[in-house]
């Protein structure tokens, strides 16, 4: 049940895809492939061009539900990617706070018909939920 509300309201709320975009990939791996992959590769496993630039290699993103007892831990993604809670091995926020450039690529972008902060944040959250569905989807054993 909480997998397809979250498709729908995902597939809903997918402001700025083209309909190319969303007929060739998802929203998520869209979004993955547009923010993450340039740290944690395309594989999820932390081993992105640019990781070998970084203090800290990225975390693994293949491993987060084994490592949290085979329960995939969307809350704590959630306020990884949205920035309300500090990865300790990025420092201080190495990673991009994704929450706060979500939200301003569409305060940005006046053509995107958003007419007030609720707007603004709704899109945000789907984005960020639309990452996180499919960051469920490479979870490995």
């Amino acid at each position: 049940m909480l997998k397809r509300s979250l498709s729908a309201f995902i597939a809903v709320s997918a402001v700025g895809l083209t309909s190319l975009d969303a007929q060739a990939i998802s929203l998520g791996e869209f979004e993955y492939s547009n923010s993450c992959v340039q740290c944690h590769g395309v594989s999820g496993k932390g081993d992105g061009p640019l990781a070998g630039y970084l203090t800290e290699l990225p975390s693994d993103l293949t491993v987060l539900q084994k490592n949290n007892g085979g329960i995939f831990p969307v809350n704590r993604v959630y306020k990884v990617v949205d920035g309300s809670e500090n990865v300790r091995i990025h420092g201080p926020r190495d990673m991009p706070v994704w929450g706060g450039r979500f939200r301003a690529r569409v305060q940005d972008d006046e053509d995107e018909g958003f007419s007030s902060d609720e707007d603004i944040r709704d899109y945000s959250r789907a984005r960020i939920l639309a990452l996180i569905e499919y960051l469920s989807t490479i979870q490995t054993d």
